[in-house]
């Protein structure tokens, strides 16, 4: 693994290598191993370790970047030959901003109120997310938990497919005006389908901490999916009460995060133009973005080395404020918007540059309801409704309204009287988000979630009024 100190080093090295006015370097990489099963069996099993270096210089206003994974003398010089040569060609950006200084990330650390820092606000520190038992997983470990995953799923005569991953990465920013930031992680993470003749279940799971992850109950759930919505009857598609558990309710939602952004208002691309302080969303809902959370993950400094902030996103329903780059802001407030957006200031939501999308969310979290309920509440309250395990193929049909269509898969359930009956054949949705989020009747604790379609998110199981179906599946 590469340390701060040997990245440190490549970078003074780097330096003197360069001509240009300003030089970034990015790092990035580090040790990642799979496990894959299939058919009751485990059919791969790979590991790599990797690290890249991806140097930005400027001149002039003209930015560009070039990587390499080769840290010898040689390597470096091509890396910056390359990038520098990129540079000199490029249009000059009067938008690009002088790279940032510490003095200036250490000021964007504290936290913001109302789109100011307060004094006496601190800088505030993420918890440690490198785990030396989740760094130490052997292939042997791996086996010996699919080992365990297709016992579940010979026991009840099923197949079982998936995987099991483990990593250690680093991801690190040095630039010549002296600022540095360094952060390492581990991740574990299983994911399982269990496969009958006519039905499935599915579960998956992650943490920076392998020891929150329980592969064996994680199959037994899977397994009981499978089983329970065995020999799916067919029901008409309309307007439902909806149950969706977190990893569903995850991977709808994820697709409106990127409209969070300064840079989407800027486009004239993001369902929040004109609504930014409007009540948007049921006032059960309240989200922020925040990267200290104790259940989320990543590092606390974006693209361009700036500290991450919590952003309050939503609160009571009504939309707060967006994210932003520095240099998305220092255009936002000489737009015609900015008197229309909220608070605008560098939130440490970055993308490296040079890029086109500007920022985005990454560490979304869901409020905790005044009064959370279980799966098992939410059932018990529902006359006639459909439970869904997992959405998946989500795609937008109307950017404004925010409306997505998708299908259930992998555990899809008929409720009624208060029961989960049967499963039942999967269905075509299509759902204003809008629509969705103002019609919440209950929530869960939020949790720690992941599914396919979106990045991670700490989130609620909802429970929704008239989600929209509009066709049965073949399955």
């Amino acid at each position: 693994m590469l340390t701060e100190n040997e990245a440190s080093d490549i970078f003074d090295r780097i330096k003197k290598l360069c001509s240009a006015d300003e030089v970034e370097v990015l790092f990035s990489g580090g040790r990642f191993a799979l496990t894959r099963f299939a058919n009751n069996t485990i059919h791969q099993n790979v590991e790599e370790e990797n690290h890249t270096v991806s140097v930005r210089t400027v001149f002039g206003g003209r930015t560009a970047r070039a990587s390499t994974n080769r840290f010898d003398e040689d390597g470096l010089r091509r890396v910056v030959a390359s990038s520098e040569s990129l540079a000199k060609v490029q249009h000059p950006d009067s938008d690009l901003l002088p790279m940032p200084d510490s003095t200036e990330a250490a000021g964007g650390a504290l936290r913001l109120r109302s789109g100011q820092a307060p004094e006496g606000a601190r800088v505030t520190k993420i918890p440690s997310r490198h785990f030396a038992e989740t760094a130490a997983i052997t292939p042997q470990l791996r086996a010996e938990a699919v080992g365990r995953i297709v016992n579940v799923a010979q026991t009840h005569k099923l197949t079982t497919a998936g995987i099991f991953s483990s990593s250690e990465s680093v991801e690190g920013i040095f630039n010549s005006h002296g600022l540095s930031h360094w952060h390492t992680q581990t991740l574990a993470e299983v994911s399982i389908t269990m496969l009958a003749a006519d039905s499935s279940g599915w579960q998956k799971s992650n943490s920076p901490d392998v020891s929150n992850l329980d592969p064996l109950r994680l199959a037994e759930i899977a397994a009981k999916k499978a089983i329970d919505s065995a020999n799916p009857t067919e029901i008409p598609a309309g307007r439902y009460t909806v149950i969706l558990e977190p990893s569903a309710a995850l991977d709808i939602v994820g697709f409106m995060f990127w409209d969070y952004s300064g840079m989407a208002i800027l486009d004239q691309r993001s369902f929040l133009t004109g609504r930014i302080g409007s009540r948007l969303f049921g006032e059960n809902i309240t989200i922020w973005d925040d990267v200290a959370h104790p259940l989320q993950t990543g590092s606390p400094f974006d693209g361009e080395g700036m500290p991450r902030q919590r952003v309050p996103l939503v609160e009571n329903g009504i939309v707060k404020r967006v994210v932003y780059a520095r240099g998305t802001a220092e255009r936002m407030r000489r737009s015609e918007h900015k008197d229309k957006v909220g608070p605008i200031a560098a939130t440490g939501h970055g993308f490296a540059l040079p890029n086109e999308m500007g920022e985005v969310p990454v560490n979304v979290v869901f409020a905790a309801p005044q009064d959370p309920q279980t799966l098992a509440q939410m059932i018990a309250s529902t006359e006639r409704g459909v439970l869904v395990t997992r959405l998946w193929y989500i795609r937008e049909v109307d950017p404004y309204e925010k409306i997505v269509t998708g299908m259930t898969r992998d555990g899809t359930f008929l409720v009624e009287n208060g029961k989960v009956r049967q499963g039942v054949r999967n269905f075509r949705f299509n759902q204003s988000l809008i629509q969705m989020l103002s019609s919440v009747d209950a929530m869960s604790v939020p949790l720690r979630s992941c599914g396919e379609e979106s990045v991670d998110m700490v989130v609620p199981a909802m429970k929704i009024r008239e989600f929209n179906f509009t066709e049965v599946t073949k399955f």
